[in-house]
Order: C-alpha cells, then sequence, then structure tokens
C-alpha cells in the first residue's frame, strides 16, 4: 500500500485571494476589471442566491475577458502571472505543510476551480500534481467555455476519482476552505478546513 496522498484546495486554501479574479486584474488592468465585472453584476448576484450554477456564472465571466483571445498571448500571460503576482498570494504556512508532506514521501495534488493554464506554472515548478478546470480551445483561441465540468464541489470528487485509485493509499489527506470542497474534504481520512487562517 502507498504511504499517502494529500488534496489541497488553492484559491482561499494555498492563497489568500482568489487568483481568477487576480489574474483578470493583472491581465486586463483594473478598470477593465470592474466595468467587466459591474456589466456582469446580474449573473454574479444570481449564482449567489442559487438561481444559476456556478458553472454559467463562471463561463459568462470567461466569455467576456477571454473569449477569441490567442492561446499564445493568453499562455504567455498565465506565465507572467505565475511568476511576478502569485508568489505573493501563496500563505507561507500552505507551502510549509505541502513541503512537509512531500518530504515525508507523501503525493501532493492541487484540485482547483481555477483554469489549469496559470496553476500549472507554479504546480510543475513545485513538483506537485494538478487537477484543475480545463478551458476550451479552437483554432488556438479560447473560446471562454470550459471543457466538461467546472472543477467545484462534487466534480472536485469525480475528477480525483478518475485519476487515482484512493484504496491504494494509506492516508488520505485533504485541505479545503469553502462549500465546494466539502465533498473532497469528506473523501480523506484526515480532513483540514481553513487550516491556515492567522
Amino acid at each position: 500500500m502507498k504511504k499517502g496522498i494529500a488534496f489541497f484546495d488553492f484559491d482561499g486554501t494555498i492563497t489568500t485571494k482568489d487568483t481568477l479574479l487576480e489574474f483578470i486584474k493583472f491581465s486586463k488592468g483594473p478598470l477593465s476589471f470592474y466595468t467587466g465585472f459591474l456589466l456582469y453584476s446580474p449573473y454574479l448576484i444570481a449564482y449567489k442566491i442559487k438561481l444559476i450554477s456556478n458553472q454559467l456564472a463562471k463561463v459568462k465571466i470567461l466569455r467576456h475577458f477571454f473569449g477569441k483571445m490567442p492561446l499564445e498571448e493568453f499562455t504567455q500571460t498565465c506565465n507572467a502571472f505565475a511568476d511576478k503576482a502569485l508568489p505573493a498570494l501563496i500563505r507561507p504556512e500552505a507551502l510549509q505543510q505541502i513541503r512537509d508532506h512531500q518530504s515525508a514521501g507523501i503525493i501532493v495534488v492541487i484540485v482547483s476551480a481555477s483554469p489549469e493554464n496559470w496553476l500549472s506554472c507554479w504546480t510543475s515548478k513545485m513538483e506537485l500534481a494538478l487537477i484543475g478546470t480545463r478551458l476550451e480551445v479552437k483554432n488556438n483561441y479560447l473560446t471562454g467555455n470550459i471543457i466538461g465540468k467546472n472543477c467545484h464541489g462534487e466534480e472536485k470528487v469525480s475528477r480525483i476519482r478518475n485519476a487515482y485509485e484512493l484504496n491504494e493509499y494509506a492516508e488520505i489527506y485533504a485541505y479545503g476552505d469553502s462549500s465546494g470542497d466539502k465533498p473532497m474534504l469528506a473523501l480523506a481520512t484526515k480532513s483540514f478546513f481553513k487550516p491556515f487562517r492567522n
């Protein structure tokens, strides 16, 4: 039996802020950011009061900011964000916990609703596995659509089970900070909710 595996939510658990919002600010600037969210505020309100799904609200935002954006340009922006902005958002306690798991021979997997595009830059450097939301690309342009389902709630569990045989691990750790992480936390033999808050 393998020693253990640890699943970490990213936004709000490892980071101090939502990286989708920070990425939009970074790539589009504050004026475009606030204008776009004002325009789509009815969808965000509808999501908050559970009239529409998390996925529909997210796709509306992604289409507005990144629909028809060349993949090459988007990738360059993701790399720049990961290098310049992301390090300042990482919680030191979360980073230390990840390193402690790695030192103990435990596999660490980031499981996030944020797109894999900018997370992969960071997870590659950290030698971590990644499960995230996947963005659709057609003819080398982003459409703003999501491939399959947004990696949130029960979809996190589905993606984890598709990637790993959990009964092969002696210990399963999970770290999260929101209701969307609770199905993933329920998988674990040791779960931690909002563990890195000061």
